[in-house]
């Protein structure tokens, strides 16, 4: 397969900035060749330089398979043990509380992957708030790959995936076998939806939230694009909703409207009142 030109290398940079607002950054070329070489394999063209090709024509098909490729997609359950016992020692009691009269629980996690994040909150939710069974959940996975996203929907996961992070317990509890693959109980999937979604362009009408992950995003974006999605983010939370965000990923010094909350080990974000 013949690598990316200077000038190939050039149009990529501005096509996945489009597309996703992710900054490739100049050294990154090599992380173009790496993951493009399947696309190239499974579309049948023979090089790198093809596939802009048909991305200049517009290609519908090649767009979505690049634009999946260029994608970071990396999951797993319960990721990050700070940000799990900050929703359970905190988040979760303060929105129940708010909460309580409403009965229902509207979390929404972005750049979802391929759902472990969204189905690790939904067991967790069942297995220590068991007041809630009584309630409307609302858990919304999104993503702008589509490949994750119909993943997701599947709810099926390989022995791999599986090994990445989930309790035992959870394993015999919340997934039955099917064949090679583990596929996680109807009673989560049915509280969860997921849908394909791009921060980085104008957001549609949508419900607030009580909670948003947006965990390891913006590290992606440049200063503007992060301004823009905070801001977004802030609109459709609730007052008093939580934001939670990467190690690496702040509100400080990009937008107002967010108390910082210290929360054993990790921050999150408090959407401030009115």
């Amino acid at each position: 397969m013949t690598t990316a030109t200077a000038e190939d290398f050039e149009y990529l940079q501005r096509f996945i900035f489009e597309r996703s607002a992710i900054v490739l950054a100049e050294e990154k070329q090599y992380l173009v060749d790496t993951r493009l070489l399947p696309v190239v394999q499974r579309t049948g063209v023979d090089s790198v330089a093809d596939l802009v090709k048909a991305l200049r024509r517009g290609d519908r098909s090649i767009e979505t398979a690049v634009v999946d490729a260029m994608t970071t997609n990396e999951t797993s359950w319960f990721r990050d043990a700070a940000p799990f016992e900050a929703l359970r020692r905190l988040i979760f009691p303060d929105v129940i509380a708010q909460n309580a009269m409403r009965r229902r629980m509207s979390i929404w996690s972005a750049a979802c992957s391929t759902g472990q994040e969204l189905y690790s909150i939904a067991m967790l939710l069942d297995a220590e708030f068991p007041e809630l069974g009584s309630w409307k959940l609302d858990l919304l996975g999104t993503d702008l790959s589509t490949s994750v996203v119909e993943r997701a929907r599947s709810g099926r996961f390989s022995s791999l995936e599986i090994n990445r992070g989930l309790p035992a317990s959870h394993l015999v509890k919340y997934f039955t076998r099917e064949g090679a693959h583990f596929v996680i109980a109807d009673q989560l999937r049915s509280k969860t939806k997921f849908e394909l979604f791009n921060l980085a362009r104008p957001w549609p009408p949508m419900a607030d939230h009580d909670i948003i992950l947006m965990r390891n995003v913006l590290i992606y974006f440049d200063i503007p694009t992060k301004q823009r999605v905070l801001e977004a983010a802030r609109a459709h939370l609730r007052p008093g909703g939580f934001l939670m965000l990467g190690t690496a990923e702040t509100t400080r010094g990009l937008v107002d409207g967010f108390t910082a909350v210290p929360a054993g080990g990790t921050t999150v974000y408090r959407r401030e009142e009115a």
